[in-house]
């Protein structure tokens, strides 16, 4: 469901990251939510964005965002950026949560430029519990990475902050060279990062790593290239999803409303129930268990493994 709030305040966090603050028009509350969740912003032009929530969970009338400027992306950061102003209004979907943070007795997270926008919540949790954790913080420039100032102010040496114009790349064999079962590593940021953190932590437990991705992890051929059959089980309609066209094409042309984000697989907001069938996850969002499962799936990316699958739709 989309509601429409309002922007009460716009501020410039660092280079090129501008925050958000979020609140209902008549005063009300909001959805509560975790760390880890993300909303998603319908942008007056039309585009959907999803962002991750990084301010007071506690807060019950506010929420906070911080959007990069993305020159090379697709119009929504630079709209967000160049044209809204406090007192518009924007739709929201959510608070959804595909990033949860797990018990854990100690953390490490780790971030890249504005991926530290869902740690935040992270931290300020752990340090509620009283678990141990380390931030590290990579970023281009100091003057780039959002929030570094007064995490350090805040947490002391438990901040580590490297901008690469100073120490180079991170250094995750130092970090992360030897495994320790009773920590859990947390990390979000760009593809690259990802790809080596994952790389350090091959010796890790199994789930000890978890990720928030912001594109999609390169995949295969899907498991069959012919056509398939969705059933709609909610609005009892049947629709062929033929190989050139999505599940969520296929079914929005059936008439079904789902709010989508990136249609990369990688936001999880048009993840949706499954009833039967067995999906193709072909998302960079659900981790082994939740596919194995077989009981949801993300529409834009994912297909089908077998000829029918029932929606809950």
């Amino acid at each position: 469901m989309v509601v429409t709030l309002e922007i009460s305040a716009k501020e410039d966090v660092a280079e090129g990251v501008v925050a958000l603050s979020l609140v209902h028009p008549r005063g009300g509350r909001l959805p509560d939510w975790t760390p880890g969740s993300h909303i998603e912003l319908v942008l007056p032009e039309g585009s959907v964005r999803h962002y991750s929530l990084c301010g007071n969970r506690w807060d019950p009338y506010t929420y906070r965002i911080a959007v990069l400027r993305e020159p090379h992306g697709r119009g929504g950061s630079a709209y967000v950026h160049d044209a809204l102003r406090p007192g518009n209004l924007v739709g929201v979907g959510g608070p959804r949560n595909h990033f949860p943070l797990v018990p854990s007795e100690n953390y490490l997270f780790i971030a890249g430029g504005i991926g530290i926008t869902p740690l935040l919540p992270m931290i300020h949790q752990a340090e509620l519990l009283g678990c141990d954790w380390q931030l590290l913080y990579g970023g281009r420039t100091r003057a780039s990475m959002a929030f570094g100032e007064e995490l350090s102010a805040a947490h002391g040496e438990r901040v580590h902050i490297a901008p690469q114009d100073e120490y180079g790349l991170l250094d995750l064999t130092s970090w992360l060279g030897t495994p320790r079962p009773d920590t859990k590593v947390y990390c979000c940021g760009p593809a690259p990062l990802l790809a080596a953190v994952e790389a350090a932590c091959a010796d890790w437990p199994p789930y000890a790593l978890r990720t928030e991705r912001f594109t999609a992890v390169e995949q295969g051929a899907p498991v069959r290239d012919t056509p398939f059959e969705v059933y709609l089980r909610r609005m009892g309609r049947t629709v062929t999803v033929t190989p050139d066209v999505s599940v969520l094409e296929a079914v929005r042309g059936a008439g079904a409303e789902v709010l989508t984000s990136c249609e990369q697989g990688t936001c999880g907001t048009c993840l949706t129930p499954v009833s039967e069938g067995r999906p193709d996850h072909r998302d960079s969002v659900l981790v082994d268990h939740q596919r194995a499962a077989n009981d949801c799936m993300v529409l834009c990316v994912s297909r089908s493994c077998g000829d029918r699958l029932v929606l809950d739709l």
